[in-house]
């Protein structure tokens, strides 16, 4: 368990997370009306790590993230696709990815995996041609 500001910004120095009863609690509160369900694990001003977990077939449709980003696959398999290449990821694949590049995600089975993301400055945010999701 983590203490956070208002804003979801976590305060501890240090967290401790058991992925797979993440993964089996998240697996509780379905049905997801997106076919997809995600958590934040963990909020820093500068780093953000996410739970992500998609039923099979669900899809994340193109968009892209301001910061440099990891996708760790924990179950199942999961196509990356970026510049209309799909890569296929199964359990214990790692891919990264520069900021802003559009990238969508489809389940190929349920699966779950741990996005993380760096996370840019205020500055760095304001200074982006593009920002947010999907723009």
């Amino acid at each position: 368990m983590t203490t956070s500001l208002k804003d979801g910004t976590m305060i501890d120095k240090l967290a401790q997370f058991d992925l797979p009863k993440e993964i089996a609690d998240s697996e509780q509160k379905k049905p997801w009306q997106s076919g997809h369900y995600a958590k934040t694990l963990f909020k820093k001003h500068d780093l953000r790590v996410v739970l992500i977990v998609m039923e099979n077939a669900a899809r994340m449709k193109e968009h892209h993230a301001d910061g440099t980003l990891s996708v760790q696959v924990l179950k199942g398999q999961i196509r990356f696709t970026v510049h209309g290449k799909p890569h296929d990821l199964k359990t214990g694949d790692l891919i990264t990815l520069s900021a802003s590049i559009r990238h969508e995600v489809e389940a190929l089975q349920d699966s779950a995996f741990l996005l993380t993301l760096s996370w840019p400055s205020n500055q760095d945010l304001l200074a982006m041609k593009h920002r947010g999701y999907g723009t």
